[in-house]
């Protein structure tokens, strides 16, 4: 998804610091990849560094993982302890958000992911997420749904409860302080 925005050269270099000290601090979340690499590619990309700085910006804590299925791209993932803060509160996309007759919330997960220039993770990303966690102890995040699920207005959501992870289902419209959304980017 091509963007306007971009950083200026101060924004960018920080965020790239950032970046580096968490893959750094994180080895075993992407153990054959170099750094390098994956700089050079992100200097080329400036619409995806702005993606990348509105992951931090709303506490997602972006990190590189390793992901044998995407071997020719470079995978960041929201890898904040709980669901990231500044992305909470928050239905699952613009129908439910606009079936909201009373009370609606700022915005919807969908919505925010698209502006954001990000995708929702899918149930099998959350999976593959949690492997490196435990994730959302306390927080919740709502997935990607599946067409089936969201025609019939519910949506997926999940969490790690008991020692293990959670997917559940609620209504599309619901919202609550204590659910964002997780996302990715593909680079």
């Amino acid at each position: 998804m091509e963007h306007s925005h971009t950083l200026t050269q101060d924004q960018s270099d920080g965020l790239i610091r950032i970046l580096k000290t968490r893959f750094e601090t994180n080895r075993n979340r992407h153990p054959n990849l170099k750094w390098t690499a994956i700089e050079e590619r992100l200097r080329k990309q400036p619409h995806k560094l702005w993606s990348l700085n509105e992951m931090e910006r709303t506490g997602g804590e972006p990190d590189v993982m390793e992901r044998n299925d995407l071997a020719d791209k470079i995978v960041f993932y929201d890898f904040s302890e709980e669901s990231p803060k500044g992305r909470r509160s928050l239905c699952y996309d613009r129908e439910a958000l606009e079936s909201r007759k009373n009370h609606p919330p700022k915005a919807s997960a969908v919505d925010m992911a698209h502006q954001m220039g990000i995708e929702l993770l899918t149930e099998d990303d959350y999976h593959r997420l949690q492997k490196f966690g435990p994730f959302d102890l306390k927080t919740s995040s709502w997935l990607k749904t599946p067409s089936d699920i969201r025609k019939v207005d519910g949506s997926i959501f999940g969490d790690y409860r008991f020692g293990r992870v959670f997917i559940y289902h609620n209504g599309a419209q619901s919202y609550y302080a204590g659910r964002g959304f997780r996302g990715l980017l593909k680079i």
